[in-house]
């Protein structure tokens, strides 16, 4: 198991030395790294990452004001020379608190318990997630309706695209409107059903996830905007 982890630190000289330990380490995967705050903000509009190193104090936007607007939190390992930040870290839930020089040995033991953390989290996710099955490949899967993105009409069969991937069903949009919560699910279009909660903005035009854009239906609008103001 690999996390995608990302570095925001103002120091090059940090950067380079966490993005050496990420590289070594089995369970992790850098797929970033970052000298403000903001620039890791956009990133993170449009990627999915299991872990943030974070510096604390950076120019125009600290570490903990980074956090206050972020919607969606990661997993946080704080990196910083500065010890009395600690109390406050653990505020934000971090999973743990690097001092800067950070030693080998210490990092690993920060990593293993992100690791556990991450297991724990989705295991009590598999067991309790709302769930469908659906057939594909002559196979029975199990997909956790909060994965799922959209489900979109492809031909004869529909797409069902999630989180982690996407798989082309034989059925129908109105089987698997039926078979959806809706109230997390909405058919913004004759050939689109959208997560009400993965969805970042909207226009008259158009429903988007990530950098995706769906197509919007005239006359669904004003339902999605209920949805949304909903949830």
């Amino acid at each position: 198991m690999k996390l995608n982890c990302i570095i925001i630190d103002d120091s090059s000289l940090q950067r380079m030395i966490i993005s050496k330990l990420i590289i070594k380490h089995p369970n992790l995967k850098l797929v970033g790294e970052f000298s403000s705050a903001i620039e890791a903000k956009n990133f993170l509009s449009y990627n999915s990452v299991d872990l943030l190193f974070l510096d604390i104090e950076m120019p125009v936007i600290s570490g903990f004001e980074f956090l206050d607007v972020l919607k969606v939190k990661p997993q946080i390992i704080f990196a910083t020379s500065k010890a009395e930040y600690a109390m406050k870290a653990f505020d934000y839930q971090a999973t743990d608190y690097l001092h800067k020089p950070i030693i080998p040995e210490r990092f690993n033991e920060a990593i293993k318990k992100a690791v556990e953390l991450h297991i724990l989290k989705n295991e009590h996710h598999e067991e309790d997630g709302n769930h469908i099955f659906i057939k594909t490949n002559l196979k029975k899967l199990k997909v956790y309706t909060s994965k799922i993105k959209w489900i979109e009409a492809f031909g004869d069969y529909v797409k069902v695209v999630t989180e982690d991937d996407s798989n082309l069903v034989l059925s129908t949009m109105k089987a698997f409107e039926n078979d959806l919560s809706k109230d997390k699910f909405i058919r913004v279009h004759k050939s689109y059903i959208v997560n009400i909660d993965k969805i970042d903005r909207f226009n008259s035009k158009f429903a988007e996830i990530g950098v995706t854009k769906i197509p919007l239906s005239r006359n669904k609008k004003d339902e999605l905007i209920r949805a949304l103001s909903v949830n």
